[in-house]
């Protein structure tokens, strides 16, 4: 796969996870100027090193954005509510009513 295309690959991916992450919450769905700004200001760039060193960056981000980030809700003056999303919830260790110990 060429290197335009995995730039395009993952400005999609970033896009999608953006809308899965932040759904339903139409301020933080702005987040997708931030990521057109960012791809458009570096749309010139020609350096090979310089282009992975931000691809990584953006799959990071989009990493972060997936596995971290979680919605909440004012419902009361102190109260948030929280909504994971199921991938989060998918990760967590089964309970157990009798753990063994670690030798």
């Amino acid at each position: 796969m060429g290197q335009a295309a995995k730039v395009l690959q993952l400005f999609k991916t970033l896009h999608r996870t953006r809308q899965q992450v932040f759904k339903n919450d139409v301020r933080a769905l702005e987040a997708r100027i931030k990521i057109n700004e960012e791809f458009k200001s570096n749309k010139s760039e020609t350096s090979p090193k310089k282009i992975e060193e931000l691809m990584k960056i953006g799959s990071d981000v989009e990493l972060l954005l997936r596995t971290s980030v979680i919605q909440g809700i004012h419902t009361d003056h102190n109260t948030l509510k929280l909504i994971p999303r199921k991938d989060l919830l998918l990760e967590n260790v089964p309970y157990c009513d009798a753990p063994t110990q670690k030798q």
